[in-house]
């Protein structure tokens, strides 16, 4: 006779679950109004919400309790209960927090109406791809051009535009690290974002042939969306240069051999030939733009909210994060990580979170990585125009 012990069917197997199942949620459900009275007397005893080391020490147990073999699995599903649990506790005892009150406020205050005229403040030069966004944006924008991306944050932190329009990524090339480096050091706020059709252009003085091209200049991400066309030139040389409508300009006043990726309308600005168009290698290119303002202001239809914050240098606690975001079933649309300026093996993460303002769940979510996270920003809450 075989001492073989029998395998359960897969009916048996899934009752067996379903029975615990309903177990593990009158506990949690129990364990969860327990919570909320530890809340209620730390708050009668003027106690943060938060207290580190009993998190420490409850994992510790935690783990000697599970065993080796599913030491790594209940400190997991443990790491999420406490998250949720303050989340929870943050709820009931109605602490919401300053930045809560200040979105709120926001969008109460902002017109309804996004404005058709408006100072904006662009990088570059006539016939700049960021000018053609501003003129989505805006139907009858007033545009100041400056030199750098930084000074188009220091315009707008000056107060010398109500707005500016920069890019953040491309569809090819990826994001715009710049702006992402310039976003942690500039206080400002997103109001909106815009996807714009990118179609790159060749152009150079009328005359020139395509054979006599030696070098072409434009912004690095336009050469980098480009690549494949200009490793198809041969021994050209690429110089990336601070726009591609600057690029275009300098080409109009430079010797022979020059050519520059811009758009089309550079042609007429600058009064050069249309040598190739259509060249980005991806036919289907966009770059992302946002505006951004000094103070928030959050329009009707705004769906979208870019923070940034830092997180512990510890294992689980970005997956434990976006466990959290899911569960709340808000979804995560971007996430790009940084490294921190004047901080070595520092990171900021980036997040993109689509959830429309009106939700309780996202005021919820922000106010909670407010208070828990050692450095937060809000960037703003927008509607990304198509």
């Amino acid at each position: 006779m075989s001492n073989e012990k029998s395998i359960p069917s897969l009916e048996q197997s899934r009752a067996a679950i379903d029975r615990i199942d309903r177990e593990l949620v009158k506990l949690f459900c129990e364990r969860m109004n327990v919570s909320a009275d530890v809340a209620a007397y730390k708050r009668s005893v003027g106690k943060p919400v938060t207290d580190a080391a009993r998190e420490r020490a409850l994992l510790a147990k935690i783990s000697e309790l599970a065993g080796p073999d599913m030491e790594e699995y209940a400190r997991t599903l443990y790491a999420t209960i406490l998250s949720v649990s303050k989340a929870y506790q943050h709820e009931q005892l109605n602490t919401s927090s300053k930045l809560e009150g200040k979105i709120t406020k926001a969008y109460k205050e902002t017109s309804p109406l996004f404005p058709a005229r408006a100072k904006v403040a662009c990088q570059g030069v006539e016939g700049a791809y960021s000018l053609k966004a501003a003129e989505k944006l805006f139907s009858c924008p007033e545009v100041s051009f400056y030199k750098t991306f930084e000074d188009v944050f220091d315009a707008i932190d000056r107060g010398e535009c109500r707005y500016g329009v920069l890019p953040i990524e491309n569809s090819t090339a990826g994001s715009v690290t710049q702006i992402y480096d310039l976003m942690s050091c500039h206080s400002f706020y997103i109001v909106r974002a815009l996807r714009l059709k990118v179609d790159h252009c060749l152009l150079a003085k009328p005359g020139t042939k395509l054979s006599e091209i030696r070098e072409v200049l434009s912004h690095q991400q336009g050469l980098s969306q480009c690549a494949q066309y200009l490793e198809k030139l041969g021994d050209v040389k690429t110089t990336a240069y601070p726009n591609t409508a600057k690029a275009a300009e300098f080409v109009k006043n430079a010797g022979e051999g020059f050519a520059a990726i811009a758009n089309r309308d550079c042609a007429d600005i600058y009064g050069l030939e249309i040598l190739d168009e259509a060249i980005q290698d991806n036919g289907n290119n966009y770059t992302r733009f946002i505006c951004i303002s000094k103070e928030p202001e959050i329009y009707p239809g705004a769906d979208k909210t870019s923070i940034v914050l830092t997180l512990p240098h510890k294992p689980g606690t970005l997956s434990r994060l976006l466990t959290r975001i899911d569960a709340m079933n808000i979804n995560l649309t971007k996430l790009e990580s940084r490294p921190m300026p004047g901080h070595d093996f520092e990171f900021l993460f980036y997040f993109d979170l689509e959830s429309p303002i009106e939700s309780p769940a996202l005021l919820r979510l922000l106010g909670e990585l407010e208070c828990s996270s050692e450095k937060f920003r809000y960037l703003g809450t927008y509607r990304e125009m198509l």
